[in-house]
């Protein structure tokens, strides 16, 4: 359970007659051309060092705790020199964290904000709040809502269960979407060739219950847009069970909510309960959501 997109335009100005400074910015064919002329939204050169800080903050996120320089390096394979400026900047500012001895870093507590500031201004997410109420009610499991992010899912909004055995979840989290019920069900609203595009031939193995042949998803993908859900069977976690619904406000879908339930929990009459639940928060869903 998150989530979480894209950035925008290069702005133009700058010192010594309006040029951008050659060290931010990536040369290449969509840069600025001379006699003064500013590269266009669609055009313009992406400013390197605001690469390197989402990616360094991407890479944080990915991997909790803290990290040695040297390590960071690495794995971005970015300047060691750069990167310690970057890192330097980052911890002054709150984005990034250290140890006592200053040569350990992680994630920052401002990133938590940003990333909260996200889930309060999504209007899905404060409509689907009542849903959601009603749906862990229901069923007494644990509910989310998440959104498809490339070839993953990102959970927006969680319902714990009530019961003593039940699966760790948390807003953010990104799961695979070929290994969860809440990805097959999203990639069911896709057309087999825009799955093909989506993912490699060969998926990773989350579990040794997961699929791992695209072939074989998009198969199960067909079942999937038939039966109006998607399941999966331990793929992501030993033991646990989900079934998930795509919410339809928009084509392909970009939502979707699921269930989880402990394996040694799920009788077939809670799993018919479960199917039926999971049906009438789809369609409460898709009237609040009409105008999204």
């Amino acid at each position: 359970m998150s989530t979480a997109e894209s950035g925008g335009p290069a702005g133009s100005g700058g010192r010594g007659g309006g040029g951008a400074e050659g060290d931010d910015v990536d040369g290449g064919a969509g840069g600025a051309s001379g006699g003064g002329a500013v590269a266009g939204p669609l055009t313009a050169a992406p400013v390197k060092s605001a690469v390197r800080t989402v990616l360094l903050l991407e890479h944080f996120a990915a991997r909790p705790g803290l990290h040695s320089l040297a390590d960071i390096q690495s794995d971005l394979s970015l300047p060691k020199s750069s990167l310690y400026m970057l890192l330097r900047t980052l911890v002054n500012l709150g984005w990034v964290e250290t140890d006592a001895t200053g040569t350990r870093y992680g994630i920052g507590v401002r990133a938590l904000l940003v990333g909260s500031s996200y889930i309060d201004g999504d209007e899905v997410v404060a409509a689907a709040r009542p849903t959601l109420d009603r749906l862990s009610d229901d069923t007494t499991e644990t509910i989310h809502l998440a959104r498809l992010d490339g070839t993953s899912v990102v959970y927006l909004a969680t319902r714990q269960s009530r019961h003593h055995l039940r699966p760790f979840t948390r807003v953010g989290r990104r799961l695979p979407v070929h290994s969860t019920a809440l990805g097959k069900a999203l990639l069911a609203t896709h057309t087999d060739d825009e799955v093909r595009a989506m993912l490699p031939e060969r998926l990773e193995a989350v579990t040794q219950h997961t699929i791992t042949d695209r072939e074989r998803l998009v198969e199960e993908l067909a079942l999937v847009r038939e039966q109006g859900y998607a399941v999966d069977r331990e793929e992501n976690t030993l033991g646990l069970r989900c079934f998930g619904v795509a919410v339809p406000y928009r084509t392909p879908a970009r939502d979707a909510v699921s269930c989880s339930v402990p394996v040694a929990r799920l009788t077939p009459g809670h799993e018919r309960l479960i199917r039926q639940a999971l049906f009438e928060a789809r369609d409460r869903l898709s009237v609040v959501t009409r105008r999204m």
